[in-house]
């Protein structure tokens, strides 16, 4: 059962095949700048900036921006305390969102993966949607 459950799981991470999707280099440096902007948040504990980054989906399930907190604390702690991180790919995922790849290094010195789900608003601005997160076996700093 955890060898199905790893396989989708990086079925959802795996790159986009050819022709599948692409994301212009305009929303990719949007993505980037995004996530960015969160994870400074999130180091300096700015609940109310991290929070504006989460699409409406997000906001729903999460409706303050300390109950949101507090699930990052908790859940996503290499995306609310990083050592370092750098971008990957930026693409459609398998199931059509646009979504960009993060590597990081979290506070406890292992390298993780995170696949950040992307979602247009209907002003034309983005929002993190999701984030995947998948520890790195055996890739630690």
């Amino acid at each position: 059962m955890l060898r199905v459950l790893l396989a989708v799981l990086l079925l959802l991470l795996a790159p986009v095949t050819a022709g599948a999707g692409q994301v212009s280099d305009a929303d990719r440096a949007e993505f980037q700048r995004i996530i960015t902007g969160q994870i400074d948040a999130f180091r300096a504990d700015d609940g109310l900036r991290a929070y504006s980054y989460a699409a409406p989906s997000i906001k729903r399930i999460f409706p303050s921006p300390d109950i949101f907190m507090r699930m990052v604390r908790q859940g996503y702690m290499p995306v609310y305390r990083p050592q370092s991180f750098r971008f990957g790919e930026a693409a459609v995922d398998p199931l059509g969102r646009p979504a960009q790849r993060v590597t990081i290094v979290g506070p406890d010195g292992k390298t993780y993966e995170a696949l950040y789900s992307m979602q247009r608003q209907s002003d034309g601005s983005w929002r993190i949607d999701g984030c995947t997160l998948l520890e790195s076996p055996g890739v630690d700093a």
